[in-house]
């Protein structure tokens, strides 16, 4: 018995070696983490319950059978972070490429299925060359039977993709379709087809940096969610975003100890600018009336005209969707729909209440907006907020106009509780525009024009550019100081903790994809 121990022992060495100390050095070299201390460091110390240890490839082809090493590139298991379940995948790129192929997908697929019966967030550290070429079709079916359980698990237990390495080909598509992707500057690369695919089809000369790196897609593409400057910040990142989400569809997000104190914010008094033209920064407005330092802003480099993100408000989670000022006026566009529809649509999913600051203009006028589909991109996140049944309240800083105060989780679709701060704009348009169209006769017959114009600016300003007739309507609950704010909110959403709110019955909905 003590000699098959010891057999035992040997091969559980081995698969926790992986690829050899010579591998493992150059993996360092290249200033990455190896796939077993990427979980050492994401997970609770001494939690980590590995499984599938033994497991090797089972191909025969092209020499393969003189490669076999325990585990098959995929280190797989479970564990806590500071306390809670979670399940980790880590794939190791230096055994055969981390390439994927039958065992290795097994492997991966068998802690989906067990994080979604169990309800218990599932993450992937991805370092992989993609399909074992090798081994042919069943890589690919290897990725198809990971992409079906990426998609049953969506909206039910949260997944999160962490690109540590190269991530190409077919391997990318698992990623996009998790709810968050983190990716680590200058080793981390993401694309369908490689530079060298690009140079042979299109003639065009990039770098893999330039086509598929961390600022690509944090920047210009958007499919990535955190740019993170080394697989340390990236796996903090991972540990931080957990801590707003809940285990599954069916709890809470974990609270944060809070006693309550004076809530009164005087510096929100200060923020906006005489001047309705003049920028300010929304972060400023969010980070005065949230828990101190609990903001963490998602896709913070992309869409910069709207803000998303998580935080906290007396100790509990909540998301935050709000239009940046300081960025194009804090128009709406195609890219900024998009950005705030798909965290909209993930709040909804796992239980995590909606705060919307609005500062919006309108939509983006123009003829790129109108030929890349704004009214499709705009709609998604119309349609996002109006099936969204969280919690749901809204603060009116100063601009809503136009279908973009519809769009901005406006009271007509479902919103729960809209506050407006008392020099607040809900119009159909501003008022320079609306005089012009409306008294265009009369300024264009006067003798002075100009001081026409601007006498009839100031006519319709006073009729509407304040929030007291939406108020009278109802649309507005309530007009705060801004130095109020927080207190407000903080009772709202204490109000709407028990919220129950069903969508007529259907299969799902047909989203403006």
């Amino acid at each position: 018995m003590s000699e098959k121990i010891k057999v035992l022992e040997e091969k559980i060495a081995e698969a926790i070696l992986g690829g050899g100390q010579n591998r493992i050095d150059a993996q360092h070299k290249k200033g990455k983490l190896t796939a077993r201390e990427r979980i050492h460091f994401l997970l609770d110390q001494g939690s980590f319950q590995e499984m599938g240890q033994l497991v090797t490839h089972r191909s025969v082809n092209f020499g393969l059978d003189k490669q076999r090493f325990l585990g098959d590139g995929v280190v797989t298991g479970y564990g806590t972070i500071e306390g809670r379940l979670v399940y980790v995948f880590s794939q190791d790129f230096t055994v055969l490429g981390g390439s994927l192929a039958e065992a290795h997908a097994e492997k991966i697929v068998k802690i989906m299925d067990l994080a979604m019966k169990n309800g218990a967030p599932v993450i992937g550290l991805n370092d992989s060359g993609g399909a074992r070429i090798q081994e042919g079709v069943v890589s690919l079916g290897g990725y198809a039977d990971i992409f079906y359980r990426n998609t049953l698990a969506s909206g039910v237990i949260p997944q999160l993709s962490a690109i540590l390495g190269p991530c190409a080909g077919g391997a990318v598509y698992s990623p996009a379709l998790t709810d968050f992707i983190l990716m680590v500057e200058k080793t981390s690369y993401m694309f369908v087809t490689g530079p060298n695919v690009v140079k042979t089809v299109t003639n065009e000369e990039v770098s893999a940096e330039e086509l598929g790196g961390a600022s690509t897609h944090s920047n210009k593409s958007g499919v990535t969610h955190f740019s993170c400057k080394n697989e340390i910040e990236a796996i903090s990142s991972l540990k931080k975003l957990l801590s707003y989400v809940p285990q599954n569809c069916e709890e809470q997000a974990p609270s944060a100890p809070y006693t309550a104190s004076n809530e009164d914010r005087p510096g929100l008094n200060n923020i906006i600018p005489e001047n309705p033209n003049q920028p300010y920064d929304i972060r400023d407005v969010i980070e005065g009336t949230v828990d101190d330092d609990t903001f963490f802003e998602v896709h913070k480099n992309y869409a910069e005209n709207i803000v998303v993100g998580f935080s906290r408000l007396a100790g509990r989670s909540i998301g935050v969707v709000a239009n940046q000022p300081a960025v194009l006026a804090g128009c709406l566009d195609v890219e900024s729909s998009k950005k705030a529809a798909r965290f909209v649509r993930f709040c909804d999913a796992f239980n995590i209440p909606l705060l919307v600051f609005e500062d919006v203009p309108g939509f983006l006028p123009g003829t790129d907006q109108e030929w890349n589909a704004i009214i499709t991109n705009g709609a998604k996140l119309l349609y996002a907020f109006s099936e969204a049944t969280v919690p749901r309240v809204t603060v009116i800083t100063r601009k809503a106009y136009g279908g973009a105060y519809d769009v901005m989780n406006s009271k007509h679709i479902g919103a729960d509780m809209n506050f407006a701060w008392p020099i607040a704009e809900i119009a159909v348009m501003g008022a320079k525009g609306a005089a012009e169209i409306i008294f265009r006769k009369e300024i264009a017959s006067s003798e002075n024009p100009a001081e026409k114009h601007k006498e009839k600016e100031g006519e319709y300003a006073e009729l509407f550019a304040h929030p007291y007739n939406a108020a009278a309507r109802g649309y507005v609950d309530e007009i705060i100081k801004p130095n109020e704010t927080r207190e407000k909110l903080i009772k709202a959403f204490r109000m709407l903790e028990n919220k129950v709110d069903n969508l007529p019955r259907k299969k799902h909905g047909n989203i403006p994809l």
